[in-house]
């Protein structure tokens, strides 16, 4: 088992960083198939599914867990930043992106009758109920896998 005493070498960070980077690419495939278009800018946006917020925390919190114990303060501390992501992805930035969304569609309207600037804000922010469970999930599955292949 590694014992975490460089960042290389600590299971709970690479956890979050594979969660992530799979969570992206996912997006980019489903992106894919959706539009027959590859666009390797897409995997930096945010919003979609998987949720890569969701999947990040997951792992982390659970790597955490496996690392220093389910009833640890320090389990309990990642918890719980874990699910105020969650939540915040799934509600307060999903609101974010539907104002997002009806403010365009009133620079819209205004712009037909007066030059204003045609910049858009982005609408693609926050995530549903499936793609924070899905994202959850991925998290959950490559905590696992990360602490079943090199945690020993």
């Amino acid at each position: 088992m590694l014992d975490g005493s460089s960042w290389y070498q600590n299971l709970t960070f690479w956890s979050g960083v594979v969660a992530w980077v799979l969570a992206q690419v996912m997006k980019l495939f489903l992106y894919m198939r959706r539009t027959g278009r590859f666009d390797p800018a897409f995997m930096l946006r945010l919003g979609g599914m998987p949720s890569s917020h969701s999947a990040t925390v997951t792992a982390v919190a659970l790597s955490v867990g496996l690392e220093a114990g389910f009833g640890s303060t320090l389990f309990a501390l990642a918890l719980t930043f874990a699910i105020i992501v969650m939540i915040d992805a799934q509600s307060v930035r999903r609101a974010a992106g539907q104002q997002a969304r009806l403010l365009n569609q009133i620079v819209d309207e205004l712009f037909r009758e007066h030059h204003f600037s045609q910049k858009k804000m982005v609408e693609f922010l926050g995530h549903t109920r499936l793609e924070v469970l899905f994202g959850m999930l991925l998290g959950i599955f490559t905590a696992l896998l990360i602490h079943g292949w090199l945690g020993g």
